[in-house]
């Protein structure tokens, strides 16, 4: 504790100059705005290296702040991943791998902390998915029944709407009742990039685009790729507003900005899996006075970490029971901080029943900068794409497929009749993760490894999957 307290007192020295006990004031400590782009899979950003779109306010994020290149979330789903952000845990921990669950009273989320720090705390725009669901009526109705929608009570403001304008309405109208002589900390959601894609006039060229190398090259799955590039092209506008603002208030040299993603796209071998595309997220943090600009940490960081790294900038103490890192010791030398391995976890998705592996699917993952191990323990059931089964690039794919016209690559990516349990990738040979290596004799000690660690980590958050190692007799 004497630790994290000396660090933060650190950090606002480094960003104010002297402490009260040189001044009459003690500092105000940084406010805070998170902004979190929904479906975002990692490299869609010019400034992660995507060539054909234009993102330019984010660039500029990325220009005057930090960088993560290697930033996962803990689930490839939205419930699940957000739990884990707002509460520095990961979702196994605090119980939240089922998609319509409410986050528990009982479970700390640092808004709530921040606010005891003497923060001014919101959350606002898209749906922050923690107080249940209430699309079906006998859900609603326990919500109610036990009081279980809950963080009304755990931030000062909170409203929610998918709709573009009014986020910034709530946004604007959350800062102009901010106490002056407060900090504030505020989430501000979009709905960009999740399905249905309507930015038509956003989007690029089909044809100029550059295509993930595990995807088939076809003129419906291209267009399509055009709308997600779309919707985030739309995002950036909406991100340049609410940097304009702040700028224009004069609080932008004291405001910690973050742009993170909730979790990957929904996209071929995105959201819903484990693969890269449904966990990689672009992470951008900007301070002027803590973070020099035009920085970039390939350190492999969760987004767990989120968590404690407001806490330390706030100058608040860090629960034991958060196991997110601080990410500040990144500001000052991007090659610090992070983690050995990342572990991720995928669940239940949706409200719908268990009738294929989009709704339902358990597995876990844990990689480190050179190997991946997934464990699929639901390996029965084949890939099932989440959110756009019905789109008409996957129905073309599903009829070539079904014609023997797909080739044999894509084939067995997105239609074996079954999965493998364990999967094993070389990341650094094979970053599209196309070569299972599981089983192989080169890779033996590697993938006991990651079993045992997996394994540990399992046990001790108490994870109700069947442990991937299994007795010999």
């Amino acid at each position: 504790m004497i630790k994290k307290v000396i660090v933060a007192s650190l950090l606002l020295t480094m960003i104010f100059g002297p402490t009260h006990a040189q001044k009459k004031k003690a500092p105000q400590p940084p406010n805070i705005v998170l902004i979190v782009s929904d479906d975002h899979s990692a490299p869609f950003l010019s400034s992660y290296g995507y060539p054909q779109i234009k993102t330019p306010n984010i660039d500029r994020l990325a220009q005057e702040g930090i960088r993560f290149t290697r930033a996962y979330t803990p689930a490839p789903q939205c419930v699940l991943s957000r739990a884990a952000i707002m509460t520095g845990r990961n979702t196994l921990d605090v119980q939240m791998t089922r998609f319509s669950a409410p986050l528990d009273a009982s479970v700390t989320a640092y808004p709530e902390l921040l606010r005891k720090g003497g923060y001014y705390t919101g959350i606002l725009g898209r749906n922050f998915h923690l107080d249940g669901n209430r699309r079906v009526p006998e859900t609603v109705a326990v919500l109610e029944k036990y009081g279980l929608e809950t963080f009304k009570n755990r931030v000062d403001y909170l409203n929610a709407t998918g709709n573009r304008d009014s986020i910034f309405q709530q946004y604007t109208e959350f800062l102009d009742r901010a106490p002056k002589n407060k900090p504030f900390f505020v989430q501000v959601g979009y709905s960009d990039p999740h399905r249905i894609f309507n930015a038509k006039n956003f989007e690029p060229d089909p044809q100029s685009l550059t295509l993930p190398g595990h995807w088939p090259d076809t003129k419906g799955v291209r267009a399509d790729f055009a709308s997600y590039l779309g919707e985030i092209q739309r995002l950036d506008s909406d991100v340049g507003r609410v940097l304009e603002d702040l700028k224009k208030r004069g609080l932008e040299e004291n405001t910690l900005v973050v742009f993170i993603g909730d979790n990957g796209g929904a996209l071929l071998r995105g959201k819903g899996t484990l693969y890269d595309l449904g966990i990689h997220v672009p992470l951008i943090i900007r301070h002027p006075k803590l973070i020099k600009g035009g920085q970039v940490s390939d350190a492999l960081v969760s987004g767990i970490d989120i968590a404690p790294t407001f806490l330390t900038v706030a100058g608040v103490p860090i629960p034991k029971e958060i196991t997110g890192k601080s990410l500040t010791p990144a500001f000052a030398d991007p090659q610090q901080g992070g983690h050995e391995y990342i572990f991720a976890v995928r669940g239940a998705h949706g409200q719908g029943l268990p009738t294929n592996s989009s709704n339902f699917d358990l597995g876990r993952t844990i990689f480190n900068k050179r190997y991946k191990l997934i464990y699929n323990a639901i390996w029965q059931i084949p890939y099932h794409p989440v959110d756009f089964a019905g789109q008409p690039f996957w129905l073309e794919l599903k009829e070539q497929h079904a014609e023997g016209k797909l080739d044999e690559k894509y084939d067995k990516l997105l239609f074996a009749d079954r999965r493998k349990m364990f999967e094993v990738y070389d990341l650094q040979a094979d970053p599209d993760e196309t070569n299972n290596l599981s089983g192989r004799a080169e890779v033996a000690k590697v993938e006991q490894d990651l079993k045992t660690r997996l394994q540990e980590w399992m046990i001790l958050n108490r994870d109700y999957l069947p442990l991937p190692i299994a007795p010999e007799n």
